[in-house]
């Protein structure tokens, strides 16, 4: 009985790791970018922008695909590698 027990619990143990790292694998997989546009406005984006005549074709987050013209994208980079731009021109701190 306690044989069976500890056969149990490995193979349970084993599944489970199993499970975890195929789910990490394919999360891994999935990548939103961002598109840095030249006024400034950051668009979200659920797959890759790839150039093709002159503009930048995506799919949005309902998986429409859009695109945006080369000539107003300042940058694009994956979602993890960008950081919140912090305005030039503000309002003053309050006293």
């Amino acid at each position: 009985m306690l044989g069976s027990l500890n056969f149990k619990s490995f193979i349970m143990r084993k599944t489970t790791w199993g499970f975890l790292m195929g789910l990490c694998l394919l999360t891994g997989c999935s990548h939103t970018y961002v598109m840095t546009l030249t006024n400034g406005s950051q668009i979200v984006t659920a797959s890759k922008p790839h150039l093709q005549r002159n503009a930048y074709y995506y799919k949005d987050a309902k998986g429409r695909e859009c695109y945006v013209p080369a000539g107003r994208v300042r940058e694009i980079a994956p979602a993890s590698m960008v950081k919140e731009e912090k305005p030039l021109f503000g309002a003053p701190p309050k006293k």
